[in-house]
């Protein structure tokens, strides 16, 4: 089966990878210069774990290879996946599907023999159904069959998400098309990995609403770890006891100081603007979106009181600018805008990433960028974790707070100890925990209406 990928960014490119691990013969497409240049000379462009070693094992057996050329791709291929980006439009929180339907103007003159023409990049509902259309028009001889098929990959583990999902879901109209995409995916079906065949508007609408719960779990964590903090609780304790329960589960129930990433942000915005104009309003999840803005400022002054109520003059260190581990991806990181405001207000801001600074330097004008987080410690007044990379969890707390001029740790992560900091020296604030650390907390009692 010889495979067409135009768009070699973060989707593209892992699942490219990915079906030419399953042996099929694939070809990248990647229109930026830049990128494509760097494929050749046998690099990757993003950084995902294990992707560099799938990747030339592959590309050594010759089943897979990068190109610019869309013509010569497209024309002997039985699949032709969309991968290329869907932003998110300024103002307006539609996605932008210029991308898309350029790419769709592009290969169109070249399509020869059957061929299933498949939606990877997140899309609102009707986009394959206006691609079909699109493809009518201009390819009226055509043999061609438009599917959705989304993917649900996490940054920092897509590979594991790709070879052993929880399903694998494909929106098609088409019986042809279907007996494609189940050759495709064959290698998951023989590991029991379901797959799951639905029509096209429901399979682009299942993204969105599962990347939505997600989102919505996290506010709903972050909110209740507020709550945790006022009254006593112990937020990771609640999320243990609430997350064993079968029909909640314990997955994205981790306090932090918001959402961010590439999907959550601009899935749940183009959601919330698809509801509206459906006249069919999604209040709950519009909410979830207000609650991770105002996670970001309530972080800035959970900072700013915990330096003392004013952080002018004072030297702030951070560890990880990345939304998560694992990742060199800035986008929608809450870093962007809980640094600056730091910055704002007169701190000198310090940072660290073992993988982000190829982005974030420019991205966060004004922080000064260390080789390690022993230089970020050094000297500050505040230590902040903001990115919860595994090198941190390693560090010496006590040869940390000696090079310190402060004795604030602030752990949005919840990576640290209490105790242990507290040993080391240092006074510790974490997200849903009490700030007292060796007696237990006086619960504040909350009386009911009479």
């Amino acid at each position: 089966m010889k495979i067409c990928m135009i768009g070699g960014g973060y989707v593209g490119l892992v699942s490219a990878a990915c079906f030419s691990e399953f042996g099929w013969s694939v070809t990248c497409v990647e229109k930026d210069a830049d990128k494509l240049a760097t494929l050749l000379d046998g690099h990757i462009p993003i950084f995902e774990p294990g992707l560099d070693a799938l990747v030339d094992r592959n590309r050594a057996a010759g089943r897979i290879t990068f190109t610019g050329d869309v013509a010569n791709s497209v024309k002997d291929a039985d699949l032709v996946f969309l991968a290329v980006g869907t932003p998110m439009r300024r103002g307006s929180g539609h996605a932008d599907l210029s991308y898309i339907y350029a790419a769709v103007e592009e290969f169109a003159p070249h399509l020869t023999g059957f061929t299933v023409i498949t939606t990877k990049s997140t899309v609102p509902v009707g986009t394959s159904r206006e691609i079909e259309r699109r493809l009518r028009a201009l390819r009226p001889d055509a043999d061609f069959a438009v599917c959705s098929n989304p993917e649900f990959l996490r940054e920092g583990s897509a590979i594991q998400d790709f070879t052993h999902p929880d399903r694998i879901l494909v929106g098609c109209d088409d019986e042809r098309a279907k007996e494609v995409m189940s050759r495709l995916y064959k290698p998951l079906a023989l590991r029991n990995a379901p797959i799951i065949f639905t029509s096209r508007e429901s399979a682009e609408l299942a993204k969105y609403a599962a990347n939505a719960f997600l989102a919505m779990k996290i506010s709903f964590i972050n909110e209740i770890a507020d709550l945790c903090e006022e009254v006593g609780a112990d937020v990771q304790q609640v999320a243990n006891a609430i997350g064993s329960d079968g029909r909640i589960g314990n997955k994205f129930l981790h306090t932090g100081p918001g959402y961010g990433g590439s999907c959550f942000p601009k899935d749940v915005s183009a959601l919330v603007r698809t509801a509206r104009e459906a006249s069919s309003p999604l209040s709950l999840i519009e909410q979830v979106q207000i609650v991770n803005e105002e996670r970001k400022q309530s972080m800035v002054t959970k900072i700013v009181r915990a330096a003392g109520g004013d952080v002018r003059g004072k030297t702030i260190g951070v560890l990880g600018v990345t939304f998560k581990p694992n990742t060199d991806d800035m986008r929608e990181s809450p870093s962007l805008v809980i640094l600056p405001r730091l910055m704002d207000k007169g701190a000198t801001v310090k940072v660290h990433d073992p993988q982000g600074r190829r982005h974030a330097e420019a991205m966060l004008e004004g922080a000064v960028w260390c080789e390690n987080a022993a230089k970020v410690a050094e000297e500050a007044d505040v230590l902040v974790l903001m990115t919860e990379w595994n090198e941190y969890r390693a560090l010496d707390l006590s040869a940390v707070r000696k090079t310190m001029k402060g004795d604030v740790l602030i752990d949005l992560r919840n990576v640290f100890n209490p105790a242990d900091a507290e040993a080391a020296g240092f006074v510790y604030r974490g997200l849903g925990r009490p700030d007292r650390l060796l007696e237990p907390p006086v619960a504040k009692v909350v009386k009911a209406n009479p």
